[in-house]
Parts: structure tokens; C-alpha cells; sequence
């Protein structure tokens, strides 16, 4: 790699997404920032000089779009960082719609796979990169009332693990991150909620959730040549959860 990376993070306008196009930019990585429209993208791009992409990275022409922006700015593309995703509400499987299951599965596993490949293409020939994709702690265990997003990011786990098989041999490394529960607004309103925010602050042996930011120290690790030797681990970011 270059010493002045050219890194893509998706769900750029908030949350993990956000800290990290902020964590890479201090850093010194070209950024671009991607979201489902560029318009939300404007604070963090004003913070971060970054360029910014609007498109559904389920829709296969727009994730591939958005890979081209950054080799027709830069020239190259030596990281992703895919933190584009969904939750659906807490239900039980028996009260779960199709559509939301679908719904779910399609952000989180396909838009995985859109984003992922398009890199791919790209950085295969160019024989380096480093691709980063957002698992969960629930990659690896089960959680009630939660079985599209589990069973989505068991496969975002999965997929990740494939795609590091396939490219490894070229340069190309590609690694999970499974962060516990973060204040994100994703997640704020379980974190607020008095009976969740108690019970999830006594079963996280740190005893709070993560920062978005602390999940984000992690991704620029693992886009960053500190990391080289690192493809297809999946690297939990839980405050201990997973060692109960």
C-alpha cells in the first residue's frame, strides 16, 4: 500500500460509519464517505474534507459506482470499511414478517457482497487492499427476538471468512469486526431504555457499551499495514461479552 491510503467507508453519515471516516481522515487516509444519500453525508464531510457517494449499496449498480468514484479521484483503492446495515425491531420469529426478513438479510448480507466484490475487482489486480466488513457478536451466538439480524450477520461472518480464502493469495486481506452493543443511534434506544440499558450494563463485564469511536480505533487497525498479517479473523469488540 501506498502511505497515504484511499480507504471507502459505507454508512459514512452516522454512527460506527461516521467515527471511522473521522478516525481515517485524522490519519491521513483519503476518504470516501458513503451513504444512502449524500446530502447526509455534508457534516462529516465538512469535518473531513472527504469525498462524498450517495448510493444503495444493496442496488448492484450503485455499489459498484461507488468503487469507481474513488479510483476515478485516486487511482487506486486500498481499504473499505462496509458499515452500511440494518436492525429490525425485537419480535419473535412467529410475528416476523417476510419483507423484514428479507428486508434485513438484503442490507446486510447483499449489500456486503455488492460492496465487497466491487472492491475485489479492483483491488485483485492491483494486488493489495484491505476490506473490512461489520459483523456483530451475534455472528456467533444466538440473542432472542433478533433472528433476521443474527442469522444476517452470522452470514456477513461467513462471507467475510470466504472472501478472505479467495484473496488472500493476491494481496488482498479481509477481516470481520463483531462489536457488542454501541451508543449509535442505531442501538440508542435499547441503551435508554431503563430495564435493557440495566440489564446491558450488568452483562457486559466492562459494564457499559462501546463508543462508536472504539469500534472505529479497530477498523483503522485492521485497514492499516500494522495489520498485514491479518485475513479472515473475526475480532470481537465487546467489553467481554463473549467471554461470559
Amino acid at each position: 500500500m501506498t502511505d497515504t491510503h484511499v480507504t471507502l467507508v459505507t454508512g459514512a453519515a452516522s454512527g460506527i460509519g461516521r467515527a471511522t471516516a473521522l478516525r481515517l481522515a485524522e490519519r491521513g487516509d483519503r476518504v470516501i464517505c458513503a451513504d444512502l444519500s449524500a446530502t447526509a453525508l455534508e457534516e462529516v464531510v465538512s469535518l473531513t474534507g472527504a469525498l462524498a457517494a450517495g448510493g444503495d449499496v444493496t442496488i448492484e449498480v450503485d455499489a459498484e459506482a461507488l468503487v469507481t468514484k474513488a479510483i476515478e479521484r485516486y487511482g487506486r483503492l486500498d481499504g473499505v470499511v462496509h458499515c452500511a446495515g440494518i436492525e429490525e425491531a425485537f419480535v419473535d420469529a412467529r410475528d416476523m414478517s417476510l419483507a423484514v426478513f428479507e428486508q434485513t438479510m438484503r442490507v446486510n448480507v447483499t449489500g456486503s457482497f455488492l460492496v465487497a466484490r466491487a472492491a475485489g475487482r479492483v483491488m485483485v489486480p492491483q494486488g493489495s487492499g484491505s476490506i473490512v466488513l461489520l459483523g456483530s457478536i451475534l455472528s456467533t451466538v444466538g440473542y432472542g427476538g433478533n433472528a433476521a439480524y443474527t442469522a444476517s450477520k452470522g452470514a456477513v461472518l461467513q462471507l467475510g471468512r470466504a472472501l478472505a480464502v479467495d484473496w488472500s493469495k493476491f494481496g488482498v486481506r479481509v477481516n470481520v469486526v463483531g462489536p457488542g452493543p454501541v451508543a449509535t443511534p442505531m442501538s440508542q434506544a435499547s441503551i435508554d431504555d431503563p430495564a435493557k440499558g440495566a440489564w446491558l450494563r450488568e452483562r457486559i463485564p466492562l459494564g457499559r457499551p462501546a463508543l462508536a469511536e472504539e469500534i472505529a480505533a479497530v477498523c483503522a487497525f485492521l485497514t492499516s499495514d500494522d495489520s498485514s498479517y491479518m485475513s479472515g479473523a473475526y475480532v470481537p469488540v465487546d467489553g467481554g461479552w463473549l467471554a461470559l
